[in-house]
């Protein structure tokens, strides 16, 4: 996946929420805000 320019549509993405369901980007498309926060963990 390479660079996002600003006012560039993002690719679309597939992964799983906090229950194990599968979400993908384009579920939110047209919707006001949509914030992703992806955490890698700590070990």
């Amino acid at each position: 996946m390479g660079n996002v320019a600003l006012n560039q549509t993002a690719p679309d993405f597939e992964m799983e929420d906090f229950h194990g369901s599968k979400v993908k980007l384009s579920d939110f498309r047209g919707e006001s805000n949509l914030l992703i926060v992806l955490n890698r963990g700590f070990v």
